[in-house]
C-alpha cells in the first residue's frame, strides 16, 4: 500500500479513536453525576478497545516512518498521530479513573458543586473540539482550546478550595471531599492532554512551537535551527 493511502487509513484510526475516547469520557461524567454503577462498570469495560486501538495505531505509523518520505507534512503528520495516539490513551485513563470512584462505592449524600458540573461540561467541550482541530487540520481552532486551558485549571482550583472549606464546616464528610478531588483533578487532567493534542495539530499544520509560559500560552513560534 502506497504511502499517502497507509496515512489516510491512519487518519481515519485516529479519527475513530478520538471519538471513542470522547465517548468514553462522556460517560464517565454521567456515571459520577448519577452514581451510575453500569455506566461505571462501562466505561471500564471499554478502556480494553481503546488501548488495543492504541497499539494497532502505534504499530501501523511505525511501517510509514520506515518507508523514506521526504515530504515534511506527511512526515510530521504521522509523528503527530502518534502523540496523539498516546494523549487519547492517557485520557481513556483518566475517564477510567473517574468511573473507579463510582464502581462498587455506595451514593454518598452531599451534593456535587455545580461548578463541577460547569468544569466537566467545558472540557468536554475541549475534549471534543481538540478532536474536530485534529479532523480538520484546523489551527485556529487548536489555538482556542489552548486559550481555555486556564479556565479549567480556576474551576478546579476553586472546587478543591470549596471541598476544604465544606469538610471544615462539617457539611462534606471526608470521604465524600477525597472522591471530589480525585474526579477533579482526573478532569483537570484530561484538559492538560487536550491541549498537548492541540499543540500538536498547531505544529503539524503549521511547523511551529507553541508552550505554555507562567504568563500564558505563547504565540507559535518556528523552532531555532
Amino acid at each position: 500500500m502506497a504511502f499517502a493511502a497507509r496515512l489516510e487509513q491512519l487518519r481515519s484510526d485516529i479519527t475513530a479513536q478520538g471519538e471513542r475516547v470522547l465517548g468514553c469520557c462522556s460517560l464517565a461524567t454521567e456515571c459520577y453525576f448519577e452514581h451510575d454503577q453500569a455506566k461505571a462498570h462501562a466505561v471500564i469495560a471499554a478502556d480494553d478497545a481503546i488501548d488495543k486501538a492504541d497499539v494497532e495505531i502505534e504499530r501501523a505509523s511505525i511501517p510509514l516512518l520506515q518507508m523514506g518520505n521526504s515530504d515534511e507534512y506527511q512526515v510530521r503528520s504521522v509523528l503527530t498521530i502518534v502523540k496523539v495516539n498516546n494523549e487519547l490513551e492517557r485520557i481513556a485513563d483518566c475517564a477510567v479513573n473517574i468511573a473507579e470512584q463510582v464502581a462498587g462505592q455506595a451514593r454518598m449524600d452531599e451534593r456535587i458543586p455545580p461548578t463541577f458540573r460547569v468544569m466537566a461540561n467545558s472540557v468536554l467541550g475541549m475534549l471534543r473540539d481538540a478532536n474536530r482541530a485534529l479532523i480538520t487540520g484546523n489551527p485556529d481552532l487548536a489555538r482556542q482550546v489552548l486559550l481555555f486551558d486556564d479556565t479549567v485549571d480556576r474551576f478546579k482550583n476553586e472546587i478543591l478550595l470549596h471541598a476544604q472549606e465544606q469538610v471544615a464546616l462539617g457539611q462534606f464528610s471526608v470521604r465524600f471531599a477525597f472522591q471530589l478531588t480525585s474526579v477533579t483533578r482526573s478532569v483537570e487532567r484530561i484538559a492538560d492532554h487536550c491541549t498537548n493534542i492541540c499543540e500538536q495539530v498547531i505544529y503539524v499544520e503549521t511547523g511551529k512551537i507553541v508552550r505554555h509560559r507562567p504568563e500564558g500560552w505563547s504565540e507559535p513560534e518556528r523552532p531555532q535551527p
